[in-house]
């Protein structure tokens, strides 16, 4: 039974002139719209949505407290966006030369087997001195496992952490925001 509570998060952020620095890298001279962000707050996102499954939405509920707030939240969102992007960029290519890296040393791991099970049998005399020649097939076949067994265990286990995270990524990029616009909220209340 899966957990409702990782079904759906919730990442809170207020926009005003106060905390819009604070989500930015403070050494960072650009357009407030292709700034860096700070650590902290992409650390304050990532960890929210360390959680995240498969199937897990994600959405940006941003709050305003005022007209001159809402200029904020543009830039904001473009430069989560673009932040998280260049990430899963990074990411992308560094599964990347994990795969190419991986595959490269089991066409090595295979050679060696190759090596071990296919030529060097072939060079060594049969009949006489059978145990001799016993201890080293089988020390050839020990080691043809164990130089096999590296690829295969990152080529069938480590390549997971690599997905969630460029699957986690992909989620900030197109999480879906929600501003919650408190000057309406109490021009309704004045209103009624």
């Amino acid at each position: 039974m899966s957990n409702v509570l990782f079904k759906h998060i919730n990442i809170y952020l207020a926009v005003n002139e106060s905390t819009i620095n604070q989500y930015f890298n403070q050494h960072d001279p650009a357009p407030q719209y292709k700034r860096q962000l700070s650590q902290e707050f992409e650390g304050y996102i990532m960890n929210y949505v360390i959680a995240a499954k498969r199937y897990t939405t994600l959405e940006f509920k941003i709050t305003i407290n005022s007209e001159e707030e809402r200029k904020y939240t543009e830039p904001l969102i473009h430069a989560i966006r673009r932040h998280f992007s260049i990430r899963k960029t990074l990411k992308a290519a560094e599964f990347k030369r994990f795969k190419k890296r991986s595959y490269a040393l089991l066409f090595v791991a295979l050679s060696i087997g190759l090596i071990c099970h296919w030529i060097l049998p072939s060079f060594l005399p049969e009949g006489e001195g059978h145990g001799f020649m016993s201890a080293v097939t089988n020390s050839l076949d020990v080691l043809s496992w164990v130089t096999l067994w590296r690829p295969i265990d990152k080529l069938v286990f480590q390549w997971n952490p690599f997905l969630k995270e460029i699957s986690i990524l992909d989620k900030l990029i197109n999480a879906e925001i929600v501003i919650i616009d408190n000057v309406k909220k109490m021009q309704l209340e004045n209103a009624a």
